[in-house]
């Protein structure tokens, strides 16, 4: 099967259980957002500018358990911001696994190393060969250190009673990747996040987690690294992946102006470019496992038209339920009904080709349009049989791994070329030097986790900024 029948029986049985009961309106996945705090700066990332007055505050754990019982949803993702940084991570998927629920934890992947060696710590057992031969492992691909072992062997007692994230057939790591390792680095502002997912989900196939990826098309994305990074992810067993279009919503947008200096539509897509590049999606899911119906990878296609039904998804974050979707912002509502009764909907979305208002005009994200290819709206004959089966036929085979596959992957910082090169070439330089900018950046390399945890949410670039400030310098003629 493509996916896991318990899964795929699980919300299948929700669709059917409220069709039979005619409810109008039901959620099919919850975004809970325990908090808004980031450890990266997405260019195209609205979430933490529009929440920057309260990247502090979080959703207490019985506030968050409350709202998926509320509305129900068989499937709740986990976002933020990083919600590896939420401190009561491990007991929210505890309690959302009590619940029932199918989770996706949405992750930029800088600490999931950290939390799988803690899983390792609370279970390791010497007398268990499995245990060591999963350490002896991940020490042979350089995943964890030979130091982390050792604290993974010597665990104390706070180590071995500590709630952790298992493996489980009803948990995804949905890890964050916008492309290959240039792009993808560029996109987070960052080098060397690619490599660090890439060994996350190693580390995570080793030890049996189930992972998944995400990732966001926009402008500049080239459709030929799409397939590259699909069948890279393929070949590294990844269990299935998410892909929507970049979609200018409001909080985006003023990030893009603001702190930029781009101008939006330089960078997002509208409809009519969503469906060029979505052109090969059906192929896509042919040859890969792409989360999603087919219907709905038709509409991306332009090949029919759906309506939006963004309260199959709803948010849930630190101000409430959230309106009208996932990447609007007209209110916050206290309960999930009152929202679903109080917000007109037929205010919102793209019907036959008319925007019932105009931010929705080139929206064609899956938060708003996937469920609408499962629940049947705008049902044509043959859909119901499309999506039977799509997920209950075979899963593709998994793209041959090769040094060529692997060598295109890493096409930035591993090999000398990330987006920062020219910076750091201009502060090597002899002129460079002279100028004091060696001794103000020149550093010894960190930890991964040092590293990605410094400017923790705060939309901070300087590094970047000054290093750019500096190749400007160096080429002002003498």
């Amino acid at each position: 099967m493509r996916f896991p029948f318990a899964l795929s029986a699980k919300i299948a049985g929700h669709i059917i259980k409220h069709k039979l009961r005619k409810t109008p309106k039901f959620a099919m996945v919850l975004q809970l957002e325990p908090l808004h705090t980031c450890n990266l700066t997405c260019t195209g990332c609205g979430r933490i500018r529009e929440y920057s007055t309260s990247l502090k505050d979080m959703v207490p754990l019985e506030k968050c358990l409350a709202a998926a019982q509320e509305c129900d949803a068989p499937m709740v993702s986990i976002c933020g911001g990083e919600p590896l940084i939420y401190p009561k991570i491990e007991e929210l998927v505890a309690g959302l696994r009590e619940q029932g629920r199918i989770i996706y934890i949405c992750t930029n992947g800088v600490f999931m190393r950290k939390k799988m060696r803690e899983y390792l710590a609370a279970i390791y057992d010497s007398s268990n060969p499995s245990h060591e031969s999963y350490l002896k492992q991940l020490l042979a691909e350089n995943l964890i250190s030979v130091k982390e072992a050792e604290t993974i062997r010597n665990a104390d007692a706070t180590a071995k009673n500590k709630v952790v994230i298992a493996p489980s057939q009803w948990m995804y790591w949905n890890v964050h990747v916008d492309g290959l390792e240039f792009t993808h680095d560029l996109i987070v502002e960052r080098e060397g996040v690619f490599k660090e997912c890439v060994a996350a989900i190693k580390m995570a196939k080793i030890l049996g987690y189930q992972t998944a990826t995400n990732t966001t098309v926009y402008k500049e994305t080239d459709v030929q690294e799409l397939e590259d990074m699909f069948k890279f992810l393929s070949s590294l067993n990844v269990d299935g992946h998410t892909i929507s279009p970049g979609y200018e919503y409001d909080a985006a947008k003023k990030d893009m102006v603001k702190r930029l200096g781009k101008q939006p539509e330089d960078f997002f897509l509208t409809r009519k470019m969503t469906r060029q590049k979505f052109a090969k999606i059906l192929d896509w899911g042919r040859l890969f496992t792409i989360f999603g119906t087919p219907v709905y990878q038709e509409f991306l296609a332009g090949k029919r038209e759906l309506t939006c039904t963004a309260w199959a998804i709803p948010t849930y974050n630190i101000r409430g339920w959230k309106a009208p979707c996932y990447l609007m912002t007209d209110g916050h509502y206290d309960g999930y009904q009152e929202m679903l009764t109080k917000v007109k909907w037929e205010n919102y979305g793209v019907v036959d080709g008319k925007a019932r208002d105009p931010r929705c005009e080139n929206c064609m994200v899956h938060c708003g349009y996937d469920p609408s290819g499962a629940l049947g709206t705008n049902y044509q004959s043959g859909d119901n049989w499309k999506n039977f089966k799509y997920n209950f036929w075979p899963r593709p085979q998994p793209f041959p791994s090769s040094e060529e596959l692997t060598k295109r992957a890493f096409n930035g910082a591993s090999i000398g070329k990330g987006h920062l090169a020219e910076a750091k070439a201009a502060i090597n330089s002899p002129r460079a030097a002279m100028n004091g900018a060696q001794s103000v950046f020149q550093r010894r390399e960190e930890p991964h986790e040092a590293h990605f945890s410094s400017h923790c949410g705060s939309g901070d670039t300087s590094e970047r900024d000054a290093l750019l400030a500096k190749i400007a310098e160096a080429r002002r003629p003498e």
